[in-house]
């Protein structure tokens, strides 16, 4: 499969997250309507391990695919799930049990997963647990829910995992793509990186990164 180095898509939100919440991670629709329209088919069952507001499942509802996912904090499943008519296939808890949740085998995965600057120490993927602190306990945990996530995904199927590179005033620089890319890399094959840029952009926010895989 060639996969483009580039795409241009604009960065609309088109269904806003509660007002009260932090909606800075979610990502356009636009984004997974690419992604489902050239790399999956109808009836396609399209899994995210973090589903966040929901923007994957309910694109993937949308277009006639049959969406799955996991969320860890409670507010945002009740959303997501609320927007679905699929709701029944969403599970509130750890993305690293995933495979213990049911579900069939998946034909697709798309997602981004909870970001951490390398200079902090309240790990995401374990809600902040001081036992847990330090970027390379994050990526450890993410290398190991990868390997989850791989166990219930078909042969050959891919997976998109959307990142950025973060920056601060006065702070380390965290290379989070190519972190991010060595964690799952450790489970699923890479296949590309597809730099999408926004047009029109989110102010500050130019692109992103698209990490492509595939389940071997």
């Amino acid at each position: 499969m060639i996969y483009p180095g580039l795409v241009e898509l604009p960065f609309t939100i088109e269904t806003p997250a509660p007002q009260r919440h932090d909606n800075s991670d979610q990502y356009p629709e636009s984004l997974v309507r690419y992604f489902l329209k050239n790399f999956t088919e109808k009836g396609d069952k399209v899994l995210d391990p973090f589903i966040g507001f929901g923007t994957t499942a309910r694109i993937a509802e949308e277009m006639g695919r049959i969406p799955c996912g996991v969320e860890a904090d409670a507010e945002r499943f009740e959303y997501a799930a609320g927007q679905l008519e699929h709701w029944n296939n969403i599970r509130h808890g750890d993305s690293a049990s995933i495979d213990t949740y049911g579900f069939p085998k998946m034909d697709f995965c798309m997602t981004s997963p909870p970001y951490m600057p390398c200079h902090h120490k309240w790990n995401p993927l374990y809600g902040g647990d001081p036992q847990y602190a330090g970027y390379d306990k994050y990526l450890a945990r993410m290398a190991f829910i990868f390997e989850r996530v791989a166990s219930i995904m078909k042969k050959n199927a891919l997976l998109v995992v959307q990142a950025d590179n973060l920056y601060a005033t006065n702070r380390a620089y965290t290379p989070l793509v190519r972190d991010m890319s060595i964690a799952v890399s450790k489970s699923f094959k890479p296949e590309a990186e597809i730099i999408v840029r926004w047009s029109p952009a989110k102010q500050g926010y130019t692109h992103t990164h698209c990490l492509v895989f595939k389940k071997t």
